[in-house]
């Protein structure tokens, strides 16, 4: 028992230490810890983080009742709600309005933004969080690289002529169900953990405390690569040559010669996909990308104001092809592209908005970026992930995808968390000095004695 009482003790400190980063009050408290644990769950399970993310605005809306406090939300009230509308909207003129209502109760999901920005209440609880983060992304691209190995070792023994064919028809998941959701997710983790590694200051030990997150790194990016999902492949170079540009801005001609000899070293497997990008007849992943998008065109023609409805693409996407054309074999629920997405499902108005909320949430980031001191890294990370999120989704209707979103939503809203925690130091100060100075004053009593009278 004696043994154990360091340890306890040790533990008890630990806690406590940390009840001190949450929110006082006790349901903002719990608000804070249940959020917390929603973006840690976020990338191992959608049905644990909703559940979370459910509890922490119950919580959240309590302390609101119960205490009255003052509400940050990000500024980007208008065009969200706006856009919320306008999806609305176009429900109601859908051929058939009921198979838009999982896209309508997925705009609930929005509500991460104002947790994140009120409920975050330290720099510590900040940087405590995405630590997590990263060492969940990298346990989750530890779990795909083992179902890569698994999956590889099968597709050899029972079809050794078609690896290629077989190992790119279901790929790894990770702990998601998909590997869009999977390689979207690492994608956006991948960006902020580089940001981390590049940007974020030292501990004071010459930069030694990042040599663990340099191997998360490894274990994501070599998951990421056995994706073999090129749209994410495109969004993490897009969100290493502005990471590197923030970095050291010299070292960016250094990057088209490491992924040539990256190419050039390469597995076949990898070489072949990269090289099929640039024959999409011979890849039917990209041919049928081009039948969706011209079918997506003809719907924005045929649809301009409200779109065909919200998941009703699919219900009317032989409508839109030529005249006795079968669609080709694949996933027709959505055009694997946000911009056709938005304008075919919901109409050019509701693009027009969506493209206003967008270039919002980059215009703030760039925006608190100038104003952070010591987090900067964190608006830096966040604007990589914005880019790699765009350009993703010219590929891929990645806006629309609940375990990608969600990721997006928490990691766009944490540079209004950042610039608020910075607010609140500031603030905090500036009051020390007054504090001091009526100590001092011999016509005030003591702050202590105050207190105690």
């Amino acid at each position: 028992m004696r043994l154990l009482q360091p340890a306890v003790s040790r533990g008890g400190v630990f806690i406590a230490s940390w009840r001190k980063e949450l929110p006082q009050a006790a349901a903002a408290w719990w608000a804070s810890l249940f959020l917390t644990l929603h973006v840690l769950t976020l990338l191992v399970s959608l049905a644990a983080s909703q559940a979370f993310l459910a509890a922490s605005t119950i919580a959240y809306f309590t302390h609101l009742l119960r205490n009255h406090p003052p509400i940050s939300f990000p500024r980007i009230k208008l065009p969200l709600s706006l856009f919320c509308l306008a999806t609305v909207n176009s429900m109601l003129w859908a051929t058939e309005p009921a198979l838009g209502g999982f896209v309508i109760r997925k705009l609930v999901l929005f509500i991460v933004l104002l947790l994140i920005a009120n409920l975050i209440a330290s720099h510590k609880h900040l940087d405590g969080i995405f630590r997590g983060v990263f060492f969940v992304s990298a346990l989750a691209g530890l779990v795909g690289i083992a179902q890569f190995a698994i999956q590889y070792h099968t597709v050899r023994r029972l079809h050794p002529g078609q690896v290629y064919y077989f190992m790119t028809l279901t790929r790894i998941h990770g702990f998601m169900g998909h590997w869009m959701n999977f390689g979207g997710q690492q994608m956006l983790i991948f960006a902020a953990l580089l940001a981390f590694l590049l940007l974020a200051p030292t501990d004071g030990r010459g930069g030694r405390g990042k040599g663990l997150y340099w191997l998360l790194m490894t274990a994501i990016a070599v998951s990421i690569v056995l994706t073999f999902t090129r749209g994410v492949w495109l969004g993490c170079f897009v969100a290493t040559l502005y990471i590197v540009m923030k970095w050291k801005p010299r070292a960016l001609w250094a990057i088209p010669i490491l992924l040539f000899v990256v190419y050039l070293a390469a597995p076949s497997m990898i070489r072949r996909r990269v090289s099929l990008a640039f024959h999409p007849g011979d890849d039917p992943a990209l041919a049928i990308r081009l039948e969706m998008w011209r079918a997506g065109l003809k719907m924005i023609q045929a649809h301009p104001w409200v779109g065909v409805g919200p998941d009703n693409i699919q219900l009317v996407y032989p409508q839109y092809l030529p005249p006795g054309t079968t669609p080709q074999v694949g996933f027709h629920d959505h055009l694997h592209n946000n911009l056709l997405q938005m304008a075919a499902e919901r109409g050019l108005p509701c693009l027009g908005i969506w493209l206003w909320f967008m270039l919002a949430l980059g215009w703030h980031i760039l925006r608190i970026r100038r104003g952070l001191a010591s987090q900067r890294w964190v608006a830096d990370a966040v604007f990589a992930a914005w880019l790699a999120f765009l350009a993703e989704g010219f590929f891929e209707f990645n806006f629309g995808t609940s375990p990608v979103l969600l990721v997006f939503l928490f990691l766009m809203s944490v540079p209004f968390a950042a610039e608020q925690i910075e607010r609140r130091a500031k603030e905090s100060s500036a009051a020390a000095p007054a504090d001091d100075e009526r100590r001092l004053d011999p016509g005030h009593p003591p702050l202590i004695t105050r207190h105690l009278a």
